[in-house]
């Protein structure tokens, strides 16, 4: 394993997935938010993941990680099963249908960081329960942003919403950047319209709100800014289960990169998110991002910059 520090920690789960969808049926492959993540951001960093697997967990998964430069050295191993989802999805495959969730090992995760990992500059922080979100911000050696060096993003869940939102709140507030979906924002602010619910986020302390709209972009606000980005128009989308990590992957990557938060590098990140998340929901699991090349990104930046781009030369009709 190479000596290189990361340059961006990802922690969050590592599990292997059951999915049926109307393009075919998986078992047993590589899932999980860490997971996701850190394949997206191995093509812009050197990503370290933290994260739990049972005694379960197949040898070439990790050898696949690793293969892709993924520091697999917070990856902790216990005695039983790994984190074991099995989900369905129909129709539009808009959401998932959960069959069957068996926490395992994943039940008593309490995530541990090397040393290294804790002078990184760059953190996301998975979906995973916000006590644990915060017991990592505390580990950290550097002060998040834009008090200090630590650029931070957080996702999560309605589950943490519905359960412990006062937690969640706790983590919001101390983060540079937080990733909600749609429906979350609205479920954590008691906001309908989504604009309002994002703002009502960013009033709770970040600098950056980032609310997921699946198929239809996402919007993105960093101070008095609003950014609205489409999605890559896709035909197929066989399985939808890591696009939100991998946009996140994608994001974080190039903020680790540039070591930098301002428009240019948000909105460029998270253009490249967006193409990550298009190649990841083409075929089951990882296996679209584990192949895909800087040729096949630049094409679907291009794609997404004709979608976007206009001149103002065509309105001078107006003034």
């Amino acid at each position: 394993m190479s000596e290189q520090k990361p340059g961006l920690v990802i922690v969050g789960s590592v599990g292997l997935d059951d999915l049926d969808t109307p393009y075919g049926s998986e078992k047993d492959i590589l899932g999980g938010s860490a997971c996701y993540a850190s394949i997206s951001a191995h093509y812009l960093c050197r990503p370290g993941i933290v994260g739990v697997a049972g005694d379960d967990f197949p040898k070439e998964h990790e050898t696949a990680l690793a293969g892709k430069g993924v520091d697999i050295a917070g990856l902790q191993h216990e005695k039983g099963k790994t984190f074991h989802w099995q989900g369905k999805y129909e129709g539009d495959m808009g959401s998932a249908i959960t069959l069957n969730t068996e926490l395992g090992v994943f039940s008593n995760f309490k995530p541990s960081l090397p040393e290294a990992y804790k002078d990184t500059k760059c953190l996301f922080l998975g979906n995973i329960h916000p006590q644990l979100q915060l017991d990592v911000l505390d580990a950290m050696k550097h002060t998040p942003a834009p008090k200090g060096e630590l650029i931070v993003a957080a996702d999560s869940m309605n589950l943490w919403i519905d359960t412990t939102p006062d937690l969640l709140k706790k983590v919001i507030s101390r983060v540079s950047i937080m990733l909600l979906n749609d429906g979350e924002a609205r479920m954590l602010t008691g906001k309908s319209q989504l604009l309002d619910a994002a703002r009502a986020v960013q009033a709770m302390g970040p600098e950056t709100v980032i609310v997921k709209k699946g198929e239809h972009g996402a919007m993105i606000l960093s101070g008095d800014e609003i950014i609205l980005l489409p999605a890559v128009p896709l035909s197929t989308a066989k399985d939808p289960t890591g696009a939100g990590d991998t946009f996140a992957g994608g994001l974080m990557g190039y903020l680790a990169k540039t070591g930098q938060v301002n428009r240019d590098t948000l909105f460029t990140g998270a253009i490249l998110g967006t193409v990550h998340a298009s190649h990841v929901v083409e075929d089951f699991g990882m296996r679209a991002t584990m192949k895909m090349t800087p040729a096949d990104v630049l094409k679907r930046v291009q794609v997404l910059h004709r979608m976007s781009s206009f001149s103002m030369d065509w309105f001078r009709f107006l003034s």
